[in-house]
């Protein structure tokens, strides 16, 4: 049984393309660095059901053109090319390329919940609030955001318009309690001049299914650790590119 790419298509869907656009994206971007490739609708579903685990070098490179972000953070298992060494039996050792890409026939299988098969997948306001000692004042980020549930795990991308500055979040469920990770880009015009921020993330499902509320924790620019409120509202179940249209734009 294969795992479904969902960090990638998060990543897709927050940039509002198909699969064919993103093969698209993917070959103009290959034309425009010198190494054209045979990217397809296809390929793109085959990367996002899980049966490819690992892109080419050539693709991985397209798909960090196209996205913004590195290839690691695209939901793809040992990224990049390995090689197998072994013994000719003549006194030298031969090296081939690995099975890197190919999904190993058995994977151990993942227990699944009917409690969580896809319920928190849709369209969410997220809005957080921090507090900046610089301007010694309290703000509040507000992004809508794109969440795609498989099993226990969800993840979580803002959709481009809704803010400057990019959100991604990376969670599990466990009953009513959600624990991750979080990562926000500061736009590179703004006060914090494109600093990356990071840090950790436990919520509590409200019984209506319908909110997400509970702390944040990451780090200032002393080095020092802060906390703040975090909530995520439901908006919408649908992730039609009609309905991701719609919402992307300023909350």
């Amino acid at each position: 049984m294969t795992t479904p790419n969902t960090k990638l298509r998060a990543v897709r869907m927050g940039l509002l393309m198909s699969q064919d656009d993103l093969a698209r994206a993917l070959r103009d971007a290959g034309t425009r660095a010198g190494e054209p490739n045979d990217a397809s609708k296809r390929l793109v579903q085959r990367w996002e059901s899980g049966a490819i685990i690992s892109p080419r070098p050539v693709y991985a490179r397209a798909l960090e053109s196209v996205t913004g972000m590195p290839i690691e953070h695209l939901g793809f298992s040992n990224p990049g090319p390995t090689v197998r060494v072994s013994d000719d039996g003549a006194g030298g050792h031969d090296v081939a390329p690995s099975s890197i890409g190919v999904r190993p026939a058995s994977p151990a299988p993942r227990t699944e919940t009917p409690a969580t098969r896809g319920a928190y997948s849709g369209v969410w306001l997220s809005r957080y609030e921090y507090f900046s000692s610089g301007r010694n004042e309290t703000y509040t980020g507000l992004h809508y955001v794109v969440v795609l549930q498989h099993g226990s795990r969800l993840t979580v991308r803002s959709l481009p318009g809704s803010s400057d500055s990019p959100l991604t979040m990376d969670l599990e469920l466990d009953g009513a309690v959600v624990t991750g990770t979080w990562t926000e880009q500061t736009a590179s015009d703004g006060y914090y001049s494109g600093a990356r921020y990071h840090g950790a993330i436990q919520m509590l499902i409200e019984p209506t299914g319908r909110r997400i509320a509970g702390k944040w924790l990451g780090y200032g620019k002393d080095f020092e650790i802060n906390s703040g409120p975090w909530e995520l509202v439901f908006q919408a179940a649908s992730t039609s590119k009609a309905t991701l249209e719609e919402y992307d734009r300023r909350p």
